[in-house]
């Protein structure tokens, strides 16, 4: 429970580390609600590491924007393996007319923990940029997470 005043967080009882990390990732969408931050990719890597760096197995997940470029929604659309996971455009612009966003950012992580986009990874980005595009919304950034996070934009990727 968050207690305004004082600024801490009460919980009742022992956390898992999975909670944990849930709970920071909330705390700091809270902070990051109504700014630019997520045109900031240091602040969105952080934001998407504390939501994918503990998955075991391959998560993609779509932060869906409003104009302002502030979030509406971040959702974890496709769950694979440890090394892929199927990405399939029609369900991306399912999320993105349901929740009315103007622009999004993606996000996977990498198991392994190596960041490095694979060619599959530019590949599915493409399509995902092309079909978005047929719907006037603009894609910010692909991020994707391992012990140090990359971004698609950063290295002029998209």
């Amino acid at each position: 429970m968050h207690n305004e005043k004082l600024m801490s967080y009460v919980t009742d009882g022992p956390l898992t580390k999975h909670q944990v990390l849930e709970k920071a990732s909330s705390i700091l969408a809270e902070q990051l609600v109504n700014s630019d931050a997520y045109c900031n990719p240091d602040k969105t890597k952080a934001y998407l590491e504390f939501k994918l760096a503990h998955y075991e197995r391959e998560v993609f997940g779509v932060m869906l924007l409003d104009n302002r470029h502030c979030l509406i929604d971040y959702q974890e659309l496709f769950f694979g393996t440890i090394n892929s996971a199927s990405i399939y455009p029609r369900e991306v612009v399912k999320a993105v007319l349901k929740e009315n966003a103007a622009a999004v950012i993606f996000a996977h992580n990498h198991p392994s923990g190596v960041a490095e986009p694979s060619q599959a990874d530019k590949q599915i980005t493409d399509r995902l940029v092309d079909a978005l595009k047929l719907i006037d919304v603009k894609v910010l950034d692909h991020i994707v997470v391992g012990h140090e996070s990359v971004s698609f934009a950063e290295r002029g990727l998209l």
